[in-house]
């Protein structure tokens, strides 16, 4: 049974990123190095997100760039509230009611979707 799922951002921005999804969806780091910070959101539901340095060790030579495509879908409460903080911290396309596309400092794009 799959108990956590973290997907990982290789990034030149680490700090910068690390500001990023705490600002606008308040994930706050569960660890931290210079070169990787491990991000969750506390509540009932766990949801985590990681950053690495793309140049550290970790990863193997052909692999140290930051990431080039990634997609991520975040659903939020579905409040007038929630969404004007959002499109205001972030240059939102499409900005309506159920739909923000927002990217992030490494050029990863960011579906926020309302639940439906």
């Amino acid at each position: 049974m799959l108990t956590s799922f973290c997907p990982v951002i290789c990034t030149s921005r680490l700090g910068e990123s690390r500001s990023f999804y705490n600002r606008l969806f308040g994930f706050t780091a569960t660890y931290a190095t210079p070169w990787y910070a491990g991000l969750s959101r506390p509540g009932g539901r766990r949801h985590e997100i990681a950053l690495l340095d793309h140049a550290h060790a970790a990863l193997p030579e052909a692999l140290q760039r930051p990431v080039r495509a990634v997609r991520l879908t975040l659903a939020v409460d579905d409040t007038a509230e929630e969404w004007d903080r959002i499109a205001a911290l972030a240059a939102a396309e499409h900005p309506d009611r159920r739909h923000l596309v927002i990217t992030d400092p490494n050029g990863v794009r960011i579906d926020v979707v309302a639940p439906v």
